[in-house]
């Protein structure tokens, strides 16, 4: 594919490695899930297909619309071969104190060095 301009924009998702890991946002989501589909070369269409989605919702959430549904995201995501991690966040106490939430939702405070 090609853009107005004539770069050629899946080469420039293959040269440039993607960023995978945290999300913080839906922008940073679609951008990662975009990046993801065109460095493989798969189009909207073909995707939309293999999870049984519109191109008009996948497009919008490679745009990072907010709204879209999150069980079409998933839906998206795992055609794409991507999967959703939920693991707690290291929070960070007057500088030098970590905190760590467990899965079991015991908190572990320990002092960063």
């Amino acid at each position: 594919m090609f853009t107005p301009y004539g770069i050629n924009i899946i080469q420039v998702m293959k040269n440039d490695e993607i960023q995978y890991g945290v999300i913080r946002n839906t922008e940073e989501l679609g951008r990662l899930a975009r990046a993801h589909r065109k460095s493989r070369e798969i189009g909207l269409l073909r995707i939309a297909g293999l999870a049984n989605l519109g191109k008009r919702f996948l497009s919008e959430f490679e745009r990072g619309k907010e709204t879209c549904e999150i069980g079409k995201v998933l839906k998206a995501l795992n055609a794409l071969g991507l999967e959703v991690v939920i693991q707690p966040r290291n929070i960070t106490l007057k500088g030098k104190t970590s905190l760590s939430l467990s899965a079991k939702g015991t908190a572990t405070v320990g002092k960063k060095q």
